[in-house]
């Protein structure tokens, strides 16, 4: 296939030699090459100023981010036989880490695959396709899935708002095979199912695997509130680990109902009680009903989708940690989660350092966590790296 060059300017070349992905629009010599000369999917060989071949790039030529690099080798453009090559790389690596099929398969950039994400549940896969490019080839796609996995059946998740970006219609349907609305998977040792159709992304939250399997030692025995519990994979798993009590919190009642059926798949349904409604108003009625708790997980939703939203955002994590510090016991575990991209680790840390002090607390960091080696962060893509999970003792000021 013979592709047409996108041209960089002077210097604009850097960042990518030193390891980047991305290019901006405004890195790009558009009086030599013209964005508008492009449509959304296409793929081009990427220049220097000088003209220097860098690579093959995947384009969206009305974002920011208008191009991204598929290949630094320009014989390899994005198709079926780049699909299968990355995916057998990215599946050896899963396979290594994990006795069971139940992972993130595919991370997008950090697997060299811009705009696509494949979770495995055993022998289902949901996809979801957040680029033009990926979109354009989603029959290779599909095919290079097939070929190297062999699964009983693939679930196109394409409801993302990543999509509008992109200009790509929202849609979920069946594109191989059988999949069912819900689909079994196991993780630290404790069974699941997870609504991969009607459920929040692609169905499951396996970035916070390790994290939770961290939860084992504290909960043994132990009161614990989940608060935006989902499906419960941190309220079932620490009654599986042997906690006396879980509270599991959230809005959705849909997803309560998958607490409930995850709690009885494990023989823990008599440990946990669902409390449907607002998160920050269940805590304040937990408060009033004088509650107290051995252990709180709080992982929200991201409070912080972007920059602009980085004020209140801060506001919401404090304001979630100081409610729910204040249902800890005297000698509490406070687990505080956040998947907000644009919130630093540090940042956190103050938060939950302000909040405890205010309240009187002494608080002490006992575990930092991040996203599991199935989510790989790119060294050079702080975008790839968004998982935050601290675990901390609450204790008297005395």
């Amino acid at each position: 296939m013979s592709l047409p060059s996108l041209r960089l300017k002077a210097n604009a070349d850097r960042r990518l030699r030193a390891g980047h992905l991305w290019v901006y629009s405004n890195e790009v010599d558009v009086v030599a090459t013209p964005l508008n000369l492009f449509q959304p999917g296409d793929q081009a060989i990427l220049e220097a100023a000088g003209g220097k071949p860098l690579g093959v790039v995947a384009l969206s030529p009305n974002n920011l981010i208008c191009a991204r690099l598929v290949s630094r080798d320009v014989k390899h453009t994005l198709d079926k036989s780049l699909l299968v090559h990355r995916i057998n790389v990215a599946l050896s690596l899963r396979e290594r880490l994990f006795d069971k099929p139940f992972y993130r398969l595919v991370y997008g950039d950090s697997d060299l695959l811009p705009g696509l994400v494949v979770d495995r549940f055993g022998d289902h896969l949901v996809v979801q396709l957040a680029s033009a490019a990926m979109e354009r080839n989603k029959d290779a796609v599909l095919d290079a899935l097939v070929q190297v996995l062999k699964p009983r059946g693939v679930l196109w998740k394409n409801d993302s708002s990543a999509r509008d970006a992109e200009g790509l219609e929202r849609y979920v349907d069946t594109a191989f095979g059988v999949v069912p609305e819900w689909v079994a998977l196991e993780e630290n040792g404790v069974k699941f199912e997870a609504p991969v159709m009607e459920g929040q992304k692609t169905g499951w939250f396996y970035d916070h695997r390790m994290n939770r399997a961290r939860l084992a030692p504290y909960v043994k025995g132990k009161r614990v509130l989940d608060l935006f519990s989902y499906i419960g994979g941190w309220g079932v798993q620490a009654a599986a680990f042997g906690a006396s009590e879980v509270f599991c919190v959230d809005a959705s009642g849909f997803a309560l109902d998958g607490v409930e059926r995850n709690a009885t798949l494990n023989g823990v349904a008599e440990q946990v009680t669902c409390v449907e409604g607002d998160v920050f108003e269940a805590l304040k009625e937990l408060k009033a009903a004088e509650e107290r708790f051995d252990v709180v997980v709080a992982d929200p939703p991201a409070f912080i989708k972007r920059k602009k939203d980085l004020k209140n955002g801060e506001a919401a994590y404090r304001r979630l940690n100081e409610q729910a510090m204040r249902l800890l016991n005297k000698d509490g575990i406070l687990v505080s989660a956040s998947c907000s991209m644009h919130l630093p680790e540090d940042d956190l840390q103050n938060i939950l350092l302000g909040s405890a002090r205010h309240l009187d607390r002494n608080i002490i960091l006992l575990e930092r966590g991040g996203q599991g080696p199935d989510h790989p962060v790119h060294p050079a893509i702080s975008e790839t790296r968004y998982i935050k999970s601290l675990t901390c003792r609450l204790l008297p000021n005395s």
